[in-house]
């Protein structure tokens, strides 16, 4: 924890700088989460390239100002806040988050930046249940083929269908 002026103002630039270079923020309140669970979720943030940092309450309303993001829920801001940083997408970390709250009831999602906004939990459920990246490209390959593969199997009926009957006439004579 920052002692000092000088080290709490360099941990808020810390704050603004990965806030503003992130596409998307999620915050959690880890109150009761035990050591090993939060290493769990710190874990499964770097395997899909997020960043999970713990910050203090009034070091973060402070970067929130600052960046002129403003919220009227004073809810979404109390007690611990960790807060996950999504540099890629705006859907991983809101997908991650929803994901290890399955297993870990104690850690509650409070809400969130998305836009440019700061949006509580109602809007972070909705981002977790937008498909993913690959989730879409496999979507879309998936359209993209089935025309082909029907095109295909037209095709090889007609083929048979014309073999089956030269077969049939070669067997008359």
């Amino acid at each position: 924890m920052p002692k000092n002026k000088e080290q709490k103002k360099q941990i808020l630039n810390l704050i603004i700088d990965k806030l503003k270079v992130s596409k998307a923020a999620v915050f959690v309140s880890f109150n009761g989460l035990n050591v090993k669970s939060s290493e769990e979720l710190r874990n499964l943030c770097r395997e899909n390239d997020l960043e999970y940092l713990v910050v203090k309450k009034t070091l973060l309303r402070l970067s929130l100002k600052k960046l002129d993001l403003k919220t009227k829920d004073q809810e979404i801001l109390s007690n611990e806040v960790a807060v996950i940083f999504s540099y890629n997408d705006e859907i991983t970390g809101a997908k991650i988050a929803k994901k290890f709250l399955k297993d870990n009831k104690v850690m509650i999602i409070k809400g969130g930046i998305f836009e440019n906004e700061i949006v509580g939990l109602p809007i972070i459920k909705k981002i977790a249940s937008i498909p993913g990246r690959e989730e879409l490209y496999a979507k879309l390959i998936g359209g993209l083929n089935a025309p082909v593969s029907g095109f295909i199997n037209v095709l090889k009926g007609n083929l048979r269908g014309l073999v089956q009957s030269l077969n049939a006439i070669k067997e008359k004579k």
